[in-house]
């Protein structure tokens, strides 16, 4: 298992939390290619309306992602787990190209292989335009604020 992505399944409340701040951090570097090390070579996606197989197209989608989010910062909270499954919501603020500052409210489904690698990702997203003055986020979560929640307005 050299490529196993500790904590592994099945999951108790702690390694599930760390699973999701392991993800949270991850995302918050903003580099596909270490961000898609953490799904199986055939991981399957649902994000939004757009659904995904496999590493490459993970990576293909995440850098035009980032390419269009600018100043993308990322929180999740663990929702659920149970055995080899968790649940997590999450908020992001990034600002897109013409400017606009904009908060996005989501939910995903995640399931592990053995290995710990992510082999399915299901994700619900709703994007509010927001004013630079309400942004809340910014940059990676400080090390005093791991493990709490965020508000949901």
């Amino acid at each position: 298992m050299s490529d196993a992505r500790p904590p592994l399944p099945p999951f108790t409340r702690e390694t599930a939390a760390r699973k999701v701040q392991a993800a949270e951090d991850a995302w918050n570097t903003r580099d596909p290619h270490k961000v898609a090390l953490a799904y199986s070579e055939d991981s399957v996606w649902r994000n939004r309306d757009t659904f995904l197989t496999g590493r490459a197209a993970i990576v293909e989608f995440l850098t035009a992602k980032w390419a269009r989010e600018h100043e993308y910062a990322l929180r999740k909270d663990l929702w659920a787990h149970d055995g080899h499954r968790i649940a997590v919501r999450f908020q992001y603020e990034s600002r897109d190209a013409a400017g606009q500052c904009w908060r996005s409210y989501g939910n995903e489904l995640w399931e592990f292989d053995e290995r710990g690698l992510m082999t399915r990702r299901e994700a619900s997203i709703d994007d509010v335009p927001i004013e630079e003055a309400d942004r809340r986020i910014h940059g990676p979560r400080p090390e005093a604020e791991r493990g709490l929640s965020f508000p949901l307005e």
